[in-house]
């Protein structure tokens, strides 16, 4: 049986559910009830202590009071249900939560040459030439470590970047031409300097999305990098990653390096190729095992299977983050090549399609009989046309058969390397022909401007 002091209760919850149009005045009134509530529980208390009559007395007290309550509470729900019924109707009625409506996830990429329908491609907007630090040093050729010295911290030349600029505008409007739609990061001022508790560094830029974004089917992963002027980078791109969350993707951030000294080999850039090439046949580069790093550039998708090398950039911990996460379904297979200073995969070893491969013929592919075994077709790309007086400040001339897969029959390829375009023609492959010259020497051809979005097909296993 309940008292009188949980009928109370009961009905206190029961007011505090009501509309919220009424709430306020049932609290009101409950002020005086909960002042005879007290005065009912000190006077039960005294009517126990008196023994079984003063118990029986205090439940006959109770079931009056109980009565008297229960005709107040009704009471008050009809003279405030009146006067709600009573108020002008401009009052503005609660907000109703309802689940979004389900709709085709805008993200879908199992492979590199499905049919692109979306597309991310960077910015050489801001640009700015990244301090000299040894991780730095340990990737870029040695010609150009006075440029580094002097420039570093500071935009690249204005002049060449205005025209890389220029050539990415371009390109964006062949890809619409095409029927891809594009999306861009957002500006960002990448001369502001930031401190953690291990480092300081000023930004790069948000040039190369492939870089730091892998789209693994409906997922999106934000890689976390091994340079400590692309710590921030991400922020360029978290508008368009929320939106695509919003709107059913998923979307992982991989775990953040600190980028403490000890993440790096400190005397690595001052080796010897040939020192370089044995630590390398050994797996050892300027990244350590500290911590977990890598670059998503270092990652090439072909359905179930995606290819990974360790680099510069990339080490054994990052990859085994990647292998954990994307099990069972995907299978992550080591590959490496004769390079001795080896950063990004796509200008090494590019899948174009099911079973086709382009494979550097400078930087050979130490497992390429596994790719003949699976009925692979391995293409040695010519000799890339680029000028040695042109600057590459950041990648090698390799970029040429750096392409970007538009589908199985056409690839987007520079306008300027006639002999990689008379090969694609040979493979039946229509080539779009576009001029980056100048936003080569920023680190990218195509495919490392760009991640695709959404493909157009299915998840298949195309290496047995």
């Amino acid at each position: 049986m309940c008292t009188p002091v949980y009928r109370a209760c009961a009905t206190n919850l029961i007011l505090l559910a009501a509309k919220s149009r009424t709430k306020w005045i049932l609290r009101c009134r409950l002020i005086p009830l909960t002042h005879s509530l007290l005065r009912w529980t000190m006077l039960r208390v005294r009517c126990l202590r008196g023994g079984s009559r003063g118990a029986e007395a205090a439940h006959l007290i109770g079931a009056m009071l109980g009565r008297a309550l229960n005709g107040w509470v009704q009471k008050t729900l009809q003279s405030t249900s009146s006067a709600a019924a009573a108020q002008p109707q401009h009052v503005v009625e609660e907000e109703h939560v309802t689940e979004p409506v389900p709709q085709e996830c805008p993200v879908c990429s199992y492979n590199e040459w499905d049919p692109l329908e979306e597309v991310i491609v960077g910015r050489a907007e801001n640009a700015h030439v990244p301090p000299f630090t040894v991780e730095v040093k340990a990737n870029t050729y040695e010609k150009y470590w006075p440029f580094y010295q002097k420039y570093g911290g500071w935009s690249f030349p204005a002049d060449h970047l205005k025209k890389a600029v220029a050539e990415i505008e371009e390109m964006c409007n062949i890809l619409r031409h095409e029927g891809v739609v594009v999306k861009r990061p957002e500006p960002v001022d990448w001369s502001v300097e930031y401190k953690t508790p291990d480092f300081t560094s000023s930004g790069m830029y948000a040039a190369m999305p492939r870089d730091i974004l892998l789209v693994v089917g409906n997922e999106i992963i934000e890689a976390p990098m091994a340079w400590r002027a692309r710590f921030f980078e991400y922020r360029a791109y978290r508008p368009l990653i929320k939106e695509y969350f919003r709107k059913g993707a998923k979307w992982t951030t991989a775990p953040k390096p600190t980028m403490a000294d000890d993440l790096y080999d400190q005397d690595y850039p001052i080796r010897t190729v040939e020192d370089r090439h044995k630590l390398a046949a050994q797996g050892k580069f300027v990244t350590t095992e500290h911590e977990p790093c890598f670059d998503a550039a270092d990652f090439i998708r072909a359905g179930t299977d995606l290819f990974v090398q360790r680099s510069q950039v990339t080490n054994y911990m990052g990859i085994e983050w990647m292998r954990r996460h994307l099990a069972p379904t995907y299978k992550v297979h080591i590959i490496s090549f004769k390079d001795p200073n080896p950063m990004h995969i796509d200008a090494t070893f590019n899948i174009i399609g099911p079973g086709l491969v382009l494979s550097n013929p400078d930087r050979p592919c130490r497992q390429v009989d596994m790719f003949k075994k699976a009925g692979w077709t391995v293409v040695k790309p010519p000799i890339p046309l680029i000028p040695d007086d042109h600057p590459l400040w950041m990648s090698s001339k390799w970029l040429s058969m750096n392409v970007l897969m538009l589908d199985e029959k056409r690839v987007m390829v520079d306008a300027n390397e006639t002999s990689i375009q008379k090969m694609f023609e040979n493979l039946g492959i229509k080539t779009i022909k576009v001029n980056i010259r100048h936003a080569n020497s920023l680190g990218g051809g195509f495919h490392c401007w760009t991640t695709d979005v959404r493909r157009r097909g299915t998840l298949q296993s195309y290496f047995h």
